[in-house]
């Protein structure tokens, strides 16, 4: 995950953001590529890969550091996965890990966890509300490549709907926001939005 890198579609979006065009981005993502892109004002609705948090004092800290504890607590620990998974969740056999030292938060001495949301746990209430005000705020919706198939995103969606704000939707394939989009266009992001940044007017500095 640390070597990804952003592709056309983040671009084209902090390109956007950058002319003006974009108030801010809501994203589900957890990869932190559209501000490596150089998007400025994101909310990461799920959270962020690149630190994790304590569930007991809620400090967050940064992944490679935990990284770097781990390395040295467990010198000689070496494991290559068995499986990757879409999630990027790594399957190991119990071999693998018998004797593994977990290392605890440095704060407080609590359990850590990647700083994202899981299945089953809900997004924090301040930060809904934080998307829910950038959306109030908005003149248009724009959702990008989201199938919107669970509640996390298409209550933006229902929300802009509910105070008359139009809604576009470029998606490959049918999303659960179609039937309140103003305009839906079924194609791929990366090409779409690099020739939507090379038709519009660069603002005047």
């Amino acid at each position: 995950m640390g070597q990804a890198r952003p592709n056309a579609g983040h671009q084209a979006v902090a390109e956007l953001e950058r002319r003006g065009l974009l108030t801010g981005i809501v994203t589900q993502n957890v990869d932190g590529l559209h501000q490596a892109a150089g998007a400025r004002r994101v909310i990461e609705l799920h959270g962020g890969l690149d630190r994790v948090v304590c569930l007991s004092c809620r400090e967050r800290t940064p992944r490679a550091e935990l990284e770097r504890r781990l390395r040295a607590a467990n010198p000689a620990w070496e494991a290559a996965a068995a499986r990757i998974n879409p999630d990027g969740d790594a399957v190991l056999t119990d071999a693998q890990v018998t004797g593994f030292q977990v290392v605890d938060c440095v704060a407080c001495g609590g359990v850590l966890k990647p700083d994202v949301v899981f299945f089953g746990e809900n997004v924090p209430r301040p930060r809904v509300d934080e998307c829910f005000a950038l959306v109030a705020g908005a003149s248009l919706l724009l959702v990008l490549g989201s199938s919107l198939t669970v509640r996390s995103g298409l209550r933006f969606v229902t929300k802009a709907a509910s105070l008359g704000i139009p809604i576009a939707i470029v998606n490959q394939g049918e999303t659960g926001g179609d039937a309140d989009a103003s305009l839906t266009l079924d194609a791929p992001l990366g090409p779409t939005l690099t020739e939507l940044t090379t038709r519009l007017p660069v603002p005047a500095q």
